[in-house]
């Protein structure tokens, strides 16, 4: 099963557009099931998030059967082949449509209750949705996109028939889709959770978009600054500068960073799927990447813990530094070897670090630190996964401080079994809220 559901898919699409972060870009969802994929997409790229508003016209008396699709600005799209094969006259199609203009203009005006389009005018216009089966739909957001003065449209879906590309070319410059599977027969086919949306999740993921800048300075607390702080950080370690990306909700409890292992970077998405259930809630966190781009050329830079320890230290610092974030406590989640990483620099002389999360670790590799880590420790290990599970009962044995092993059911090393990365999220969430709000 390629996508648990559509906030993964949108954060796994989202690793493939974020060259245009930076651009003057829209992301326009096509209502409901886009939206909560193209959700994902905005948050990554910094970008305005609106919805395109399109209504698919069905055969009469077979409605699944789409002969079309019309949208905003009265564009429509025709499928002529199928009208021809399912003998739809202009007079059952002309029906069809003023049936369908009707329920389109109430839910445009429903789902953006008030709010004022985007203008596209001269921008890039990047429409999202949470899969393409004729096409008819995202054709006519293209064109109404183009009608509206958009300079490039980008069409992203999680997963398309292998033919979508040829028959969209002409009303796009750019095509991003991470699954074109054969056969292909409907999109729910290809996702764990291919639940309903609702117009109300639609609107409340709308409300909820927000574009924050990027700054190099941080606001500082109280004002009317954001709520949410998102900053695109350089840190500076030894004679290196690591990328990282910094989310900071206005009264963190607590700060999660992030080590990465086995040479992925802050752009994983199972990391990014954790730290925004941690963000959620509450806490900050900061995602980077350990490796500069040539170091990661040498694989054995992945396995060299304490240098990546070292660039954890680093960060661990310059938050300190900052006024923002100085006196905030500071914990560690670890995935592969990012949690042996992790430990070691929690079991450093002086490290004052607040907990440990080890999700999927080999805590076993920070052998001689081990005894040292004073943090308490959580290892999280997927029931399926028996070597590492075994690594880890290994490794806890020589911990000293508070610890504690949990084992979700039916996860392998990557968790990637639907609900088994949100149990592993929210057995995270419980650990950082206890000892990160502590006083």
């Amino acid at each position: 099963m390629p996508f648990l559901n559509r906030i993964d898919a949108g954060r796994r699409l989202a690793t493939n557009l974020l060259s245009y972060r930076g651009q003057d870009v829209v992301i326009l969802a096509l209502p409901r099931g886009g939206v909560p994929v193209a959700h994902e997409v905005a948050r990554a790229l910094r970008a305005p998030l609106d919805v395109l508003v399109v209504r698919k016209l069905g055969v009469p008396l077979q409605p699944e059967l789409a002969v079309g699709a019309i949208s905003e600005d009265g564009v429509r799209v025709l499928a002529d082949d199928v009208i021809r094969v399912a003998h739809v006259s202009d007079a059952d199609l002309s029906a069809v449509e003023a049936h369908e203009r009707v329920e389109l203009n109430r839910r445009a005006a429903r789902l953006r209750a008030g709010r004022p389009a985007e203008p596209l005018a001269g921008r890039i216009a990047i429409v999202v949705d949470d899969g393409i089966a004729t096409g008819s739909t995202v054709r006519a957001a293209c064109r109404v996109a183009r009608a509206r003065g958009a300079a490039r449209i980008v069409v992203a879906v999680p997963v398309a028939p292998p033919g979508a590309f040829g028959r969209l070319a002409a009303d796009l410059d750019e095509f991003v889709c991470l699954e074109t599977p054969e056969p292909f027969f409907a999109i729910g086919e290809f996702y764990a959770d291919f639940c309903q949306v609702t117009d109300a999740e639609v609107s409340a993921l709308l409300e909820r978009a927000t574009v924050l800048p990027r700054v190099d300075v941080p606001p500082m607390a109280g004002g009317d600054g954001p709520t949410v702080l998102r900053e695109d950080a350089t840190i500076p370690a030894g004679a290196r500068r690591l990328a990282a990306d910094l989310c900071l909700p206005a009264g963190a409890a607590g700060i999660v960073v992030f080590a990465h292992g086995s040479g992925s970077s802050r752009f994983s998405p199972r990391n990014r799927q954790v730290a925004a259930v941690l963000n959620a809630a509450g806490l900050g966190t900061l995602l980077l990447d350990l490796l500069a781009p040539d170091e990661e050329l040498d694989r054995a830079n992945v396995f060299d813990i304490p240098l990546l320890a070292g660039r954890l230290a680093a960060a661990t610092a310059w938050l300190r530094a900052r006024p923002d974030t100085a006196a905030s406590r500071i914990g560690y989640f670890g995935a592969s070897t990012g949690a042996a990483a992790a430990l070691w620099a929690a079991g450093a002389p002086g490290a004052d670090i607040a907990c440990v999360v080890s999700r999927g670790g080999r805590p076993d590799l920070a052998g001689p630190r081990l005894a040292a880590v004073r943090a308490p420790t959580l290892l999280i290990v997927g029931g399926d996964d028996a070597e590492v599970l075994a690594l880890n009962r290994q490794a806890r044995a020589h911990l000293t401080c508070e610890s504690r092993l949990e084992v979700v059911r039916g996860a392998t090393h990557l968790f990637a079994e639907p609900g088994t990365l949100e149990q592993a999220a929210h057995l995270a969430e419980a650990w950082f809220l206890r000892y990160l709000s502590a006083t």
